[in-house]
């Protein structure tokens, strides 16, 4: 078993450490890390001050209800692409699985000659095929990335073009709409006065809190971004849990898309294009490495929802669209910038 400072030294600094024992003796780092999901809660205070001075609308219900709905969706991708990243690994297929687990399901239950749907399953299959598309893709990903040992950001980066060509090709580039009710339940349901979208994704962040700050999975998640071999060194089975975290980003994605498909009531060919840009905006920002081992899922969740505070307020600004797709690309740059001058790779 190595000691306390060869651990620290071969993970990367990770906010949990690899070995439980190790986690009772090196305590100090534990509130440190938590303190820095905080970050961005000023920056969040302040953006709805300003927001509330740019239009009065800003802070009623109504706005905040839409701007929770509306990060919902791709907060769910932005949660999966956070585990990816902490086990030291990046899945860019996220987006077409997005639109293709939702899309496949419309196009075997949408009654044929309504649209290009099959009809070949009764509408209550439509979950069930969502989340089952989502599980092959992402078992397909950890097959090449896993088990055959190839680049992850070239394996995923094909996998989003064969995805993104799939839909385009089972919907002959048409939207598919006239769904089953158990499609849309989801993203157009109401519970307790909120949209059953936000209690969705609330929950799912919160699982992931717990499983990322808690659990024996969780430090194993850390220690494998922060250094694989000593990983496999502690006894981890590294590639367990990387199929695992692979595998449950994509059924991620395909509930996500889910909820976006439940919102609109339909499936565009283009469902998820270019939303990664915005999933590595928002991860970034809020704190996860790209390089593995270090970022919390709070963090993520406070990243999203920044940028879609940002984004709310430029448009009830008046702000033209392309002005705010601009500015995604600014905060990520910006954010890379300020995390490589307050933290990592300063210490060795």
């Amino acid at each position: 078993m190595p000691d306390s400072s060869t651990a620290h030294a071969t993970t990367g600094n990770p906010p949990s450490p690899p070995a439980p024992e190790e986690a009772g003796r090196r305590r100090s780092p534990i509130p440190l890390a938590r303190l820095r999901d905080f970050a961005l809660v000023p920056a969040i205070i302040v953006i709805a001050i300003v927001g509330q001075i740019v239009n009065p609308i800003f802070l009623q219900s109504d706005n905040l209800i839409n701007i929770l709905q509306t990060m919902s969706e791709i907060s769910l991708l932005v949660l999966a692409q956070t585990l990816v990243l902490i086990a030291g690994r990046m899945d860019l297929s996220l987006e077409s699985t997005f639109g293709l687990a939702p899309g496949v399901a419309a196009w075997l239950t949408v009654a044929a000659g309504t649209g290009p749907g099959l009809g070949l399953l009764p509408g209550a299959w439509g979950i069930p095929v969502t989340l089952a598309v989502g599980v092959l893709i992402g078992a397909v990903n950890a097959l090449f990335i896993v088990r055959f040992g190839l680049n992850g950001f070239i394996v995923t980066l094909g996998m989003l073009i064969v995805l993104r060509g799939l839909l385009t090709g089972i919907s002959g580039g048409q939207t598919f709409f006239n769904l089953p009710e158990s499609m849309t339940y989801f993203g157009s349901a109401m519970w307790l006065g909120v949209p059953a979208s936000i209690w969705i994704c609330l929950l799912l962040f919160a699982v992931g809190i717990v499983i990322m700050g808690f659990t024996r999975f969780g430090r194993a998640l850390y220690a494998i971004g922060g250094n694989v071999d000593a990983a496999k060194a502690a006894g981890i089975r590294t590639d367990r849990v990387l199929w695992i975290v692979l595998i449950s980003a994509s059924l991620l994605a395909a509930i996500g898309g889910l909820l976006l498909t439940g919102r609109l009531a339909s499936v565009a060919a283009a469902q998820g294009d270019g939303a990664i840009f915005t999933v590595f905006a928002a991860a970034v920002i809020g704190g996860v490495s790209l390089n593995g081992g270090k970022g919390t899922v709070f963090g993520a969740f406070t990243g999203i929802l920044l940028l879609y505070m940002i984004q709310n307020v430029l448009t009830l600004a008046g702000v033209p669209a392309q002005w705010i797709q601009a500015l995604n690309g600014g905060i990520i740059l910006t954010a890379l910038a300020i995390s490589r001058l307050t933290g990592g790779k300063t210490q060795d």
